[in-house]
């Protein structure tokens, strides 16, 4: 209120009113009284009453109309400036300058609380946060503390003691509590607001000016829902910090503590996801080591593709950005893309060989020729006791041992699946296989219960003879309904799923084309990606991160929608998993570390991509972005070894 307004109480104004109508009407009365009759008197009497009634009240209401409307406004969340209600009735006057206030306070009060409910950085609303409450407090500083990781000692998150702005993360000293001055240690053990002054070497001793030692100190704890302290509010003032600006502090701070025990929880929950990544990449390394570092190089190149996208100014990616949340997306996406992994057994992912299953059974393959080279010996030394020609029958033996031993060698050459297998090679395999050996043990004993109930009836009488390289039915593992897809999955996986789990026929394994795989292995292995979208999709993720599944599970599908495990075409695939897919391939390519094959050079590698842009399999913009961007050489230097990276002309692949 304007001290250096005039008002007056309400009941002394009506009085001086009162008195001034009673002189006039008086005075009227006197100069007219002779001439008017009773009648006409009293009527002039009230009418006179009435017209300075009228006045009075209507300098007494039309503030309170004012005020009436400003208080309907306040109730439709206008806080908008107006001018202050003004009364020559102090009451009045008192009442209008009291609102003003309370909707100032209220205002900044929605401010302050409508910047902390939205900041998603608390780090930088900690500085802002304490200017605003120095402000409020019209303090000469203040200092926020939060407690630090073990929950008792404090460490200063803002300081503002130059009277500009705030700054953060000063470098104070940490409080522990039997080092805390009085003061302080009683605001954190009572969990109060504590006002009092600190002695210039307990100032000192926390880094502050000791010539704060003349002016009040406010400490106000704040503290989450369930009363445990997550930091203090030191506030330094001349003069006293009235009651009524404690309490607005202390509404604020409050909300401050809110937020921050909401931001607390947010960093939590960050740091839940992080530690599960953490942990699904280890599994995967210790479980493969080849495919964890596969697992850490797709996403270092995914986000050097994305972050030149974000920086492209022109072509089609000048509009392309991503914000901090889009980021985290897709950096959870990068790490966990292949996460489905942990479940695909080692075997099969790291399978080096055609008839490797838990180990290589050529193995096995190598004893049976073994018998039969044993056997020949066997036949020469019975030939020669039974007055066999002996150079005859050296030269049968020595002939059916070296044909044995060139038999293998090109069974061995068939199972390492280094070259395509022709037909004449498939034939040639087959004949090998019709050799005979001869079987005295029986093949069912020492077998565990799964391995038994695969195998139907008894079994032949011994001894038996059997082909050299068998399919046998116990082979053919069966696929049970658990590993199947139904057709109205909520996914929508569209695979084509063999009718085995898996086929470990010895024909059927070293007879593959190409590579080491067979049909069932190959399903198991991208089986991967149904397991990966699966996980994913299990998890609570916050809305932010709801494309994660969506990005991870995209990087193995291809533009024409002949891709799997939901066959989506190129209008139905994210760009950042189409960022993925270019990074997975060309990592795939020029990994060095895989049993199965080596890394191939960046030459070999660009011309297997550029065939896949032309078939329509991977995004051709985002490869002219990889190619042109120098993402490739700096990938390159980091990655690969010294020999793999040849010469290449970019121009040659774009």
């Amino acid at each position: 209120m304007d001290n250096k307004r005039r008002s007056f109480p309400f009941y002394l104004y009506i009085t001086l009113l009162s008195v001034a109508l009673v002189i006039i009407v008086g005075q009227v009365l006197r100069a007219f009284g002779d001439a008017l009759p009773g009648l006409t008197e009293f009527a002039l009497l009230v009418a006179a009453a009435a017209v300075v009634a009228a006045l009075v009240s209507r300098r007494i209401v039309a503030p309170l109309v004012q005020l009436a409307r400003e208080a309907e406004a306040v109730r439709r969340f206008d806080f908008s400036d107006h001018p202050v209600v003004r009364s020559q009735v102090r009451e009045i006057d008192e009442l209008g300058s009291a609102f003003d206030l309370m909707r100032d306070a209220v205002r900044r009060f929605l401010k302050i609380n409508r910047r902390i409910a939205t900041e998603t950085d608390f780090a930088a609303m900690r500085p802002w946060l304490l200017d605003k409450l120095v402000d409020i407090a019209s303090a000469r500083g203040g200092v926020l503390y939060l407690v630090d990781d073990s929950g008792e000692a404090l460490r200063a998150a803002a300081l503002d003691l130059e009277g500009g702005r705030a700054k953060d993360a000063p470098e104070l000293p940490l409080l522990q509590p039997e080092a805390m001055p009085q003061l302080l240690e009683r605001a954190r053990q009572a969990m109060r607001p504590v006002t009092g002054h600190l002695q210039a070497e307990e100032l000192r001793a926390l880094g502050l000016d000791p010539g704060l030692a003349s002016v009040a100190m406010l400490a106000l704890p704040l503290r989450d829902r369930s009363e445990q302290l997550l930091g203090m509010l030191v506030l330094f003032k001349e003069g006293v910090i009235d009651a009524t600006t404690e309490g607005f502090i202390e509404a604020v701070a409050a909300s401050a503590a809110t937020a921050l025990e909401t931001q607390a929880l947010l960093a939590q929950q960050k740091a839940l996801v992080e530690a599960t990544i953490h942990m699904v990449a280890n599994a995967i390394d210790a479980k493969s080591p080849y495919t964890g570092g596969h697992c850490s190089r797709v996403p270092e190149l995914t986000f050097m593709l994305a972050q030149a996208a974000c920086d492209a100014t022109d072509g089609p990616f000048a509009d392309f950005h991503l914000n901090t949340e889009q980021w985290e997306a897709l950096r959870i996406a990068g790490w966990l893309h292949d996460c489905g992994k942990v479940i695909t057994p080692e075997y099969v992912v790291d399978k080096a060989t055609k008839l490797e299953t838990v180990y290589n059974r050529l193995h096995e393959v190598r004893t049976r020729f073994e018998v039969l080279k044993r056997d020949a010996d066997i036949t020469y030394w019975r030939g020669c006791a039974e007055g066999g020609d002996e150079p005859t029958l050296r030269a049968q033996r020595d002939a059916e041992q070296a044909a044995l031993d060139a038999d293998f060698a090109f069974v061995a050459e068939c199972n390492i699946g280094g070259e395509y297998l022709d037909e004449v090679r498939r034939q040639r395999l087959h004949l090998i296989a019709q050799r005979r050996w001869m079987r005295t043990l029986d093949d069912r004993l020492g077998l565990s219960r799964d391995e038994l109930a695969r195998r139907a009836g008894s079994g032949p009488d011994l001894p038996v003879e059997e082909c050299l390289l068998m399919d046998k039915p116990e082979h053919r593992i069966p696929r049970t309904d658990a590993e199947r897809i139904p057709e109205d999955n909520r996914w929508g996986f569209r695979m084509d799923v063999p009718e085995l789990l898996y086929n470990h026929g010895e024909l059927h394994n070293l007879g593959i084309s190409r590579g080491t795989l067979t049909a069932e292995e190959r399903y198991k292995i991208n089986q991967h990606m149904v397991h990966t979208i699966s996980m994913l999709g299990e998890l609570p993720l916050p809305r932010h991160l709801r494309r994660v599944p969506e990005i991870a599970g995209g990087h193995h599908e291809k533009l024409d929608g002949t891709g799997y495990p939901r066959r989506l075409d190129r209008s139905q695939l994210a760009i950042e998993a189409r960022m993925m897919a270019i990074a997975d391939i060309f990592e795939a390519l020029t990994a060095a570390d895989r049993p199965y094959k080596p890394g191939k050079t960046l030459s070999e590698a660009l011309s297997i991509m550029a065939k896949m842009c032309n078939e329509q399999h991977i995004d051709r913009e985002l490869f002219e972005l990889f190619l042109r961007s120098g993402i490739l050489f700096d990938y390159a230097h980091r990655f690969l070894r010294p020999e793999q990276v040849d010469a290449v002309c970019i121009e040659s692949y774009l």
